[in-house]
C-alpha cells in the first residue's frame, strides 16, 4: 500500500532497506563482471556532486535534494542487468518511491533522471537528469579500480588518474571537469576512447543548465578551440562541487 504524500529526503532513502540491498547487489554484479567500483563510494560521490552542482547554479533547496536522491539511486537497476540499467534503475526507483510516498511529479522527475542517465540510451531531459550526468560521468578514478588490470585499457585509465573534480563557474557559467593523469600509465587518446561519448553528453548536459563544459587534462582544453595551460587556481566565484 502507497504511503501518504510526505516530503522523502535523502536520509530517508539512505535508510531504506531495499535500496541498501539494490545498491549492494549491484556493485556485486559488476564487480563479478570485471566493471569498476559502483558501490557506496561511487554513488554517494555521485549523490553529492549531483547536489553540489544543482547548489552553485542556485537552484532551489528542495531541487537540490531531489537531485541528491536521484545521484544516490541512479544505479540500482545494475542489479537487475548492466544493459538497459538506466531503464531497469527507473522503474524499480519509482515503485520504491511512491510506495515511500514521494509526490508523484517529483518521482516523475527523479525516474526521468535515472532513466536518462546512460549515454548510449539517454539525453538530458530534465535540470535533474542534466546534473546527474554531469556527475555521473566525472567519476573516473584510480580508486574505482577493481580486478581490472593494467592489460584492459578500463584499468589503464582509470588508474592513471590521480586528481579529479568538477567545478562550477556561475559568473561566467562555466562547469569544468578537471582530469590529472599520470600519462606513463596511459594516454588522453585512450581516455577519449572510453569516455568521448560521456563527455559528449556532460556538454549537452551543461548547455541544458545554461552553461558551457570544459573538459581539462593535465592543465590542457581539450574540447575548446583555446588550448593554452589553464590554472590550478579557481576563478573568482568558482567553486569546486566535487568537495563538501
Amino acid at each position: 500500500m502507497q504511503n501518504p504524500q510526505k516530503q522523502i529526503t535523502l536520509s530517508t532513502v539512505k535508510n531504506h532497506l531495499e535500496i541498501k540491498a539494490l545498491i549492494q547487489t549491484a556493485n556485486a554484479n559488476l564487480e563479478f563482471l570485471g566493471y569498476t567500483e559502483h558501490g557506496h563510494r561511487h554513488v554517494s560521490y555521485v549523490s553529492k556532486t549531483t547536489a553540489n552542482i544543482l547548489r552553485a547554479l542556485g537552484y532551489p533547496e528542495r531541487t537540490i535534494e531531489l537531485g541528491a536522491i536521484t545521484g544516490y539511486i541512479h544505479d540500482i537497476g545494475n542489479a537487475i542487468n548492466r544493459s538497459n540499467h538506466g531503464l531497469t534503475g527507473a522503474m524499480l526507483s519509482f515503485d520504491i518511491l511512491a510506495r515511500m510516498g514521494l509526490d508523484p511529479l517529483e518521482n516523475a522527475q527523479i525516474i526521468s533522471a535515472v532513466g536518462n542517465h546512460e549515454e548510449q540510451t539517454g539525453n538530458p531531459v530534465n535540470i535533474l537528469s542534466a546534473a546527474l550526468a554531469i556527475a555521473d560521468k566525472s567519476d573516473a578514478h584510480r580508486s574505482r579500480v577493481g580486478k581490472r588490470t593494467m592489460d584492459d585499457i578500463h584499468g589503464r585509465v582509470n588508474l592513471s588518474i590521480l586528481k579529479n573534480y568538477i567545478t562550477v563557474d556561475k559568473e561566467n557559467m562555466v562547469i569544468r571537469l578537471f582530469i590529472y593523469m599520470d600519462t606513463k600509465l596511459s594516454a588522453t587518446m585512450e581516455f577519449l576512447q572510453i569516455y568521448l561519448t560521456r563527455m559528449l553528453m556532460c556538454e549537452q548536459a551543461a548547455k541544458l543548465l545554461g552553461c558551457s563544459f570544459e573538459l581539462i587534462i593535465n592543465r590542457t582544453i581539450i574540447n575548446r578551440q583555446n588550448q593554452s595551460p589553464t590554472s590550478e587556481n579557481l576563478a573568482k566565484g568558482e567553486k569546486n562541487v566535487s568537495e563538501s
